[in-house]
């Protein structure tokens, strides 16, 4: 095999033994030395290639918390408040009110015409003046068309009246703490946790690959991952079977695919013993760009749908508590068989609730099932105390900060949901360092976009949407956020040994980027341009993808 050497204006290597460097060598795929041009010939025959001359090269980042139905959901109409660019570039405008959300409804429903379900995703309310989207609104977009909505959480559905009906929903009597009922005594037309949602939206045609990601969506995702320098990402919840499990494998092995996919088999429709029977069983077909044998959890809902499990004094504006999506029962055993299986477990906890009940189960899970370096990790952990983090730092776990939610939901949270005090100490990045607790940040993509250089940014200035700086306490330093982003979420994965850094005997994956995010103001870090990747020695240019 040919020895390519790259030459880049800079290599930011995140080795501390050679900290930056002006070439890299690539063999094989993977990175055969970094240093000098004169260094990386004594390896003997090679090929010099300069097209990153003016580039500076960094690892390839990994997003260690994201959806491949990044891609897939854009078969549906965006309905977010904020602007989104998708995988061909184009940029969708937020929308502002109740109005133009019906408007767009109504643009999806003229486009399908027939009577299939017409889907939307991203919608938010909280930022309309905390309006709550009924049923009685998506029936002024369709009256006779069903129609499904995913909130931009995740956690919550909507439906028209025409969709509820065919769900079997649309009569009194219903008595569900995820079924809200309106005045009349019928569903309001929001349906929370997957319990729901899932089953209700199977019966009117809601095509769970949109959350999930179909073939096309698979490689829409791994395009918008080429564009933000991404070269692994975690697929967080797939509900695996075998012939899942071959299709994934077939789409990744294309060889131009590129990215790394890390899947994790979600909790949901397995019992305790066959989740970990089935992700160790598939454990050993991994391949170079799809890692499988990982199961994630959720535990709970999201703040800002008031689905989360908090800690006294609760939610601001006096919600009811959030709901709990695993039984302690059920969360220790997917604990105990997996610290037996050697099986790493990532478990969704927003509020502080759920993250004392993961603490408290794996603490209990790991003096039945001792094991040393399980990684276990805590995604999102929004709301973690300070002794919550020294506990997970006694205990081996990680954790997986949401560091976006400073920008798209901080001044919500600060405003309405927790209160200034809490807000201030979210996705605590600081507070998890300090403490000795292995952490990195994430974008949670479609929930909020890819872009590992904006995540960072996030962490670094800690700024909301409106401009203000939350929590200045919990920043860190831009050498700390692309630690994060790199070798950080390699870490939380058990794949430092693989990806993270550009050092010998590693995968030769770089992020390609137009500047050095060193050497630029830390509030212009987002604005770092991404040229491409180089995934496995592959060369992936973004404007041509």
């Amino acid at each position: 095999m040919t020895t390519i050497i790259y030459s880049a204006s800079k290599i930011i290597t995140m080795n501390p033994q050679c900290p930056t460097a002006s070439h890299v060598a690539v063999s094989d795929g993977h990175i055969l030395g970094v240093g000098t041009l004169d260094e990386l010939a004594r390896w003997g025959e090679y090929r010099l290639d300069e097209r990153f001359a003016n580039k500076v090269l960094m690892p390839g980042f990994v997003e260690g918390h994201a959806h491949s139905g990044a891609g897939s959901v854009w078969d549906g109409a965006y309905l977010g408040w904020f602007d989104q660019t998708d995988p061909d570039g184009k940029v969708w405008p937020g929308l502002k009110s109740v109005e133009a959300v019906l408007d767009r409804l109504r643009e999806a429903v003229a486009a399908q015409p027939g009577d299939a379900t017409v889907v939307g995703w991203g919608l938010d309310p909280i930022y309309m003046e905390n309006v709550r989207i009924t049923r009685l609104d998506l029936d002024r977009a369709a009256a006779d068309r069903p129609i499904v909505i995913m909130h931009a959480s995740g956690h919550i559905m909507n439906m028209n009246s025409a969709a509820l009906a065919m769900a079997g929903l649309m009569k009194p009597g219903i008595n569900h703490s995820g079924i809200p009922l309106g005045d009349d005594g019928l569903p309001m037309g929001e349906l929370r946790s997957p319990e729901i949602m899932r089953p209700a939206g199977a019966k009117v045609g809601f095509d769970n690959r949109m959350i999930e990601g179909s073939d096309a969506g698979l490689r829409a995702f791994a395009r918008l991952c080429v564009r933000a320098g991404v070269t692994t990402s975690t697929d967080l919840a797939r509900s695996l079977d075998d012939a899942a499990v071959d299709t994934m494998l077939s789409t990744t092995g294309d060889k131009d695919f590129p990215l790394c996919l890390v899947p994790f088999r979600i909790m949901l429709g397995m019992t305790p013993r066959e989740l970990v029977e089935f992700v160790a069983r598939h454990k050993p077909r991994s391949t170079p760009r799809c890692d499988l044998g990982r199961i994630k959890v959720i535990s709970d809902g999201s703040i800002q749908g008031f689905t989360a499990r908090l800690l006294w004094p609760g939610y601001l504006n006096g919600a009811p508590n959030g709901m709990w999506y695993v039984t302690p029962e059920q969360l220790a055993e997917i604990y105990e068989r997996a610290l037996q299986a050697g099986i790493q477990v990532h478990t969704h906890t927003n509020g502080d609730e759920a993250t004392e009940l993961a603490i408290e189960t794996l603490d209990a899970a790991l003096k039945k099932e001792p094991r040393r370096d399980h990684r276990f990790t805590l995604q999102h952990c929004q709301l973690a105390r300070p002794a919550q983090f020294r506990r997970m730092a006694r205990l081996g776990m990680c954790v997986n900060l949401f560091a976006n939610h400073h920008y798209y939901w901080g001044d919500e949270h600060y405003r309405y949901t927790v209160g200034p005090d809490r807000a201030l100490r979210m996705n605590a990045c600081r507070t998890a360092l300090d403490l000795g607790v292995p952490m990195t940040v994430h974008s949670d993509a479609p929930v909020t976009p890819l872009g590992p250089l904006f995540t960072a940014w996030c962490a670094v200035n800690r700024l909301t949407a409106s401009g203000r700086v939350q929590g200045e306490a919990e920043r860190i330093s831009v050498a700390e956020a692309l630690h994060a982003i790199t070798l950080g979420a390699a870490f939380t994965l058990g794949m430092d040994h693989l990806i993270g850094s550009i050092e010998i005997g590693k995968r030769a994956d770089f992020a390609v980027l137009d500047t050095d995010p060193t050497a630029v103001d830390p509030a212009a870090l987002k604005d770092v341009a991404v040229w491409g990747t180089v995934q496995g020695g592959r060369v992936f240019d973004a404007a041509t993808i």
